[in-house]
């Protein structure tokens, strides 16, 4: 019986635990009390109670040296009984009946436990079948363990030798060839005797912007923007002075010209963070452009890059005010609002200490947009902007010369601009917008004159026409012009027009054709129409 016993305390620490209690606790003066036949022992089972608590016995105390072996076979394993009366009797004799029955509903408990914590695991099939298949695709998993050692080493070497771990680099780059037509050349005033010819030949020409995106806290944006170019207007200068050339007016120029003659120029250095969850601030040294900043109200034709091919046709042109100086946004959106609002304060010449310059006495302008969006479908913006101008452009070159520069000969000007925008898309393919602006000006030297001007835009972009991705547009407006005040106003209208394609070639590369009338260029029904064909070529990455 000793080396059963012990081969029955090698299979389970539970055995073990309840046989070592069961002989501690045998007594020969109670052995008449044995139960000595199958019989008794059920007779004797009736009487006793499942308990599943050591302190249920009344004759077992914590002070017991079997205490705790008898407590995990109770409460763990639930493996022990007592007598209906709640005592353990754990001085008296066992018997081998008593001993199997006990160490019977122990090994029942003890496989239940085992059967319910690996029900889910693999059996020894399963092991069969993996290991067959390792062995069938040795060859593979050890090009693959290759391949990922390749990897581990090339993303070492990286992270050794990466640019920056908060900065990533995003460029543009821009292949355009252009070319304007017309009989003669445009003039400002109707009084001026026609010009005469003007020959344009084909350019192509590039601009290429490189952006450095660096992120602090990972809701925060730092930009400074490399940029070159030498792309030149089609007005070969400035519509309306003594050396025009081209086309003379600046209602032809492209919206993505400029020339830097190709040499790199920092034109942009921003920071923006949120404030709060609703509130995001954007402050500039330099570059600042309200068009950047706030939502124009013309998704398809916005970019330069990849919108509309005219200066005019991207936006309107109260966005211009304030261009290229030192600034600060705020946007106020809260979320699942229709409400937005945006306010900025822009100033030309806020690096100059000198005279009639800096943050508050150079050309500056207060901004002001508010937003409603009652639904995806459509969007609705008023706008206003006060600017002060030392060398006035009122619209950013997009209108005629003469509401450009109303006073010709006073360095000073003072305007009020009102916009309203609006998108309409009635469909995911389609969207309809437009924008009309009024603007009054005010000379604040010499003699004191005012203006009032006035300009519209319709535009529709049709997505996806041919190939997903592409997009069909339509722009047609009439450009600033001064419709009253002391100077009087432009007799005639100059109405714009502009087909445009844009062709998706890939995620990175797109290909625009188009052409752009403009009808009586700088509002004088003397002139003829200009045409410019344009097309333009845009690498992003």
């Amino acid at each position: 019986m000793t080396k059963t016993f012990w081969r029955l305390v090698k299979v389970s620490p539970v055995v073990l635990a309840a046989t070592f209690l069961a002989a501690n606790s045998a007594s020969a003066v109670e052995a008449q009390e044995k139960i000595t036949t199958v019989a008794q022992l059920s007779q004797e089972s009736n009487n006793i109670g499942q308990v599943t608590s050591v302190s249920q016995f009344s004759d077992v105390q914590p002070t017991d040296w079997a205490f705790q072996a008898l407590q995990s076979l109770v409460e763990r394993y639930g493996c022990i009984a007592g007598y209906p009366n709640g005592t353990y009797r754990g001085n008296r004799a066992l018997t081998r009946y008593e001993f199997a029955a006990g160490l019977n509903a122990c090994l029942d408990r003890v496989n239940e436990l085992i059967a319910t914590a690996t029900a889910d695991l693999v059996n020894k099939q399963d092991l069969a079948t993996l290991q067959r298949l390792q062995e069938e695709f040795s060859a593979e998993l050890a090009t693959l363990r290759g391949r990922v050692d390749a990897l581990e080493a090339r993303t070492a070497e990286l992270e050794a030798n990466q640019f920056s771990t908060t900065t990533k680099l995003v460029g543009e780059a821009i292949f355009s060839i252009s070319q304007a037509f017309g009989d003669r050349r445009a003039v400002a005033d109707p009084a001026t005797p026609v010009a005469g010819d003007f020959e344009s030949n084909a350019a192509f020409a590039n601009r290429v912007r490189l952006s450095l995106l660096s992120s602090f806290t990972g809701k925060d944006q730092l930009q400074i923007r490399l940029y070159a170019g030498n792309i030149i207007s089609n007005t070969g200068a400035a519509a309306g002075s003594a050396t025009n050339q081209l086309t003379g007016t600046n209602q032809t120029r492209l919206g993505y010209d400029g020339d830097t003659t190709n040499n790199v120029q920092i034109d942009k250095i921003n920071y923006a963070f949120n404030f709060s969850d609703a509130i995001r601030v954007r402050i500039e040294a330099t570059g600042a452009r309200l068009y950047d900043n706030v939502n124009t109200f013309n998704p398809d034709f916005t970019s330069s890059g990849r919108g509309a091919l005219s200066r005019y046709g991207r936006f309107s042109p109260i966005y211009r005010q304030g261009a290229n100086g030192a600034g600060l946004t705020v946007t106020f959106a809260p979320q699942n609002s229709p409400i937005s609002f945006s306010a900025a304060y822009l100033a030309n010449n806020a690096n100059n200490p000198g005279s009639a310059t800096g943050v508050f006495d150079g050309s500056n302008t207060i901004f002001g947009q508010l937003s409603f969006r009652p639904s995806q479908a459509f969007n609705i913006g008023l706008t206003y902007a006060r600017s002060y101008q030392t060398t006035p452009n009122l619209f950013g070159s997009t209108g005629s010369f003469r509401a450009n520069n109303p006073f010709v000969g006073t360095p000073r000007v003072d305007s009020n601009n009102y916009g309203v925008q609006a998108t309409f898309q009635p469909s995911s393919s389609l969207t309809v917008g437009g924008w009309a602006g009024y603007t009054t000006a005010d000379s604040l030297s010499g003699a004191r004159r005012d203006a009032d001007f006035f300009y519209w835009g319709a535009t529709l972009g049709v997505k996806d026409f041919g190939r997903e991705g592409n997009v069909l547009g339509v722009i047609f407006g009439q450009p600033p012009k001064v419709t009253g005040g002391s100077v009087g106003k432009e007799n005639g209208t100059t109405y714009h027009l502009e087909g445009l394609y844009r062709v998706r070639i890939s995620d990175n590369i797109t290909v625009t054709p188009g052409v752009l009338v403009i009808f009586n260029p700088e509002n004088n029904n003397r002139n003829d129409n200009i045409y410019v064909g344009t097309l333009r070529t845009t690498f992003t990455f």
